[in-house]
């Protein structure tokens, strides 16, 4: 079930697209209400979890200080797509590879930690999936890639979430580092949910629509929790 509600996520978010074609506007409170719901389950869910049980405080804290870094690196080269902004010029010749591997990696990294987190994690990556979704598919299709070309890419995405979670559970490394490996995700999630409340506000004016977008992602992680 896990494997199928990361994959249709992916598949939902480019649907819309093709079949109902959402404003910025939709796209930007989507986006606002997952990146509070993404924000509010790494606070009042996985840091809690990381932290308890050991003593390695610091050294943990270095670790969700590396995924903020490593988010950075990996937007260098996926031009904000994580966060629903892509910022690439291409006409639809030349494929772009980094943003690719980029959105690859980050969606691996993202299925590291759900299978030792729960569904209230696993919840917020779908809900964070359907939006950057949106926004790579309406990418790829102004981009003017075939058709073919759009399908693979969005195909490979979609899958590389549920292969970190598999791996996660089977890997002896990564089942030994789990405290580590969900530290440094906690990074990477406070890096893009961060970015995603601040990016989705225009001119820093107060927007009563994203405010309640906002205001539910964090209310229903409260009460789901």
């Amino acid at each position: 079930m896990t494997y199928l509600l990361l994959i249709l996520s992916v598949v939902f978010g480019a649907v819309l697209v093709v079949l109902s074609k959402p404003s910025n506007k939709i796209v930007r409170l989507l986006l606002a209400f997952s990146g509070a719901y993404l924000l509010s389950v790494t606070i009042l869910h996985l840091l809690p979890e990381v932290y308890s049980g050991t003593t390695n405080y610091k050294q943990l804290g270095i670790f969700i200080l590396l995924g903020i870094i490593l988010q950075s690196v990996l937007e260098s080269f996926s031009k904000g797509a994580e966060h629903g902004h892509i910022h690439v010029h291409t006409d639809g010749k030349q494929f772009p590879t980094l943003l690719f591997v980029s959105l690859c990696l980050h969606a691996f990294s993202e299925g590291l930690p759900i299978h030792h987190s729960g569904d209230n994690l696993l919840w917020a990556i779908v809900v964070h999936k359907i939006p950057i979704a949106i926004v790579l598919t309406t990418f790829l299709i102004h981009a003017k890639f075939a058709k073919q070309t759009i399908i693979l890419f969005l195909t490979v995405f979609a899958f590389m979430s549920p292969l970190g979670v598999l791996l996660a559970d089977i890997v002896p490394f990564l089942t030994t580092y789990t405290k580590e490996i969900t530290a440094l995700i906690i990074g990477v999630f406070l890096h893009i949910s961060t970015i995603i409340l601040f990016e989705s506000t225009e001119n820093h004016k107060f927007n009563f629509q994203k405010f309640m977008a906002i205001l539910l992602g964090v209310l229903l992680t409260i009460f789901t929790l």
